[in-house]
């Protein structure tokens, strides 16, 4: 008699080896629609870096030379940059995947003056503290206190504190006449933001 051999498979087919690799063994009560909205916000805040990269760069050119701008907009990339790398983490650590996409290009290159720049970045954080809420939000409505409790911690009120800086400076340089008045712009540069060359 002679016997025929089976092959068994244990892990099924590709396709379900290819689902297996993808879905995590970590992952409890995280929505889809929450890992989702984690990966828009790595986006915002990616975004939000790059722009004020932009800015920093923009504002230590020969031609501008105000280094307290630059400074001070190249912390506030660094700062956007860590709050990106903390979305990654998270999603990591709750079994979500990371989609990264593109990341959209500043809508300028030059930015004018230092009041111009400080407006631009006030409706910047204005803009990536809406998405934070929109995603506290989601969070929220899908039962997530793991997550809403991550972006009160990590995100909610130092977007308030920044919303109010940005704010303040850009109330200084109007009651200095900033735009008309360079001298003015380059002591709220030096002491202000501690510029020196």
């Amino acid at each position: 008699m002679e016997r025929k051999s089976q092959k068994i498979d244990f892990v099924g087919t590709a396709a379900e080896r290819y689902k297996m690799k993808m879905e995590s063994q970590i992952r409890q009560n995280y929505h889809n629609d929450c890992e989702a909205a984690i990966n828009r916000m790595i986006n915002m805040e990616m975004f939000a870096s790059y722009t004020y990269t932009s800015m920093a760069f923009y504002f230590s050119r020969d031609d501008v030379a105000l280094p307290g701008f630059a400074h001070f907009f190249k912390e506030n990339s660094d700062e956007e940059r860590e709050h990106a790398d903390k979305l990654l983490s998270f999603q990591n650590k709750r079994g979500g995947r990371i989609f990264l996409q593109d990341i959209k290009k500043p809508d300028r290159d030059e930015w004018g003056n230092g009041l111009e720049a400080m407006q631009c970045a006030l409706q910047l954080e204005k803009t990536v503290n809406q998405a934070l809420l929109d995603l506290h939000k989601i969070a929220s409505n899908k039962v997530d206190p793991h997550l809403c409790d991550f972006l009160e911690t990590h995100y909610l009120n130092e977007q308030v504190e920044a919303i109010k800086k940005m704010g303040d400076y850009v109330t200084n340089l109007t009651k200095m006449d900033a735009v008309k008045n360079k001298m003015a712009e380059y002591l709220f540069d030096k002491h202000t933001l501690g510029g020196h060359s």
